[in-house]
């Protein structure tokens, strides 16, 4: 039976040495560890390693449920990956999260179910802080790098039969910035 670890930081200016010495504690051979975004799901080759390595037995451990999943889905999929291997999965400062267990597995499932539940929560209340500031007039996105009489300028001169790379030069935007002014 191995004992796996998985240490992981976010940016290139944190250090994971603190997760690194507490995965040495818990007696983790081999440590795998990377500095990349939970966002992403693909881009933690480190992480796929880990998984990889891990068979009927073994037990993968972080140090957060944090540092290894962002979402209940990518959560829930590792969890798919690590059990098909036959092994399971440690969170050293979330005793409720040890899949080697089965009350370990059923409070996971809540705490999951949970944490899904709050996301969507959180979700509903910035789509309705969206649509209430819509409502007040307030503009999202880049604001606009072209009033209206240079748009209507811009109109002319190309009609005129100026060029967009002259116009873009004179206007100080891209191309396309007067591409879509011509547009709309």
């Amino acid at each position: 039976m191995a004992v796996v670890g998985y240490a992981r930081v976010s940016s290139a200016d944190q250090e994971f040495n603190g997760q690194i010495e507490r995965l040495k504690a818990a007696s983790c051979q081999p440590i795998f560890s990377e500095k990349v975004s939970g966002k992403s799901t693909n881009g933690r080759p480190k992480l796929a390693r880990a998984i990889a390595s891990l068979g009927p037995g073994d037990v993968l451990v972080v140090v957060k449920l944090d540092r290894l999943a962002r979402s209940i889905r990518d959560l829930l999929r590792l969890l798919d990956q690590i059990a098909a291997a036959g092994a399971g999965l440690r969170a050293l400062d979330d005793p409720w999260c040890d899949t080697t267990t089965p009350q370990g597995r059923l409070i996971l499932t809540v705490m999951g179910g949970l944490a899904e539940f709050e996301r969507e929560l959180i979700r509903q209340r910035c789509d309705e802080g969206i649509r209430r500031a819509r409502e007040r007039g307030v503009a999202f996105g880049r604001p606009p790098r072209l009033n209206p009489r240079q748009r209507r300028m811009i109109a002319e001169r190309y009609a005129a039969g100026e060029t967009l790379a002259a116009l873009a030069a004179d206007f100080d935007v891209g191309e396309a910035t007067i591409w879509r002014a011509l547009r709309g």
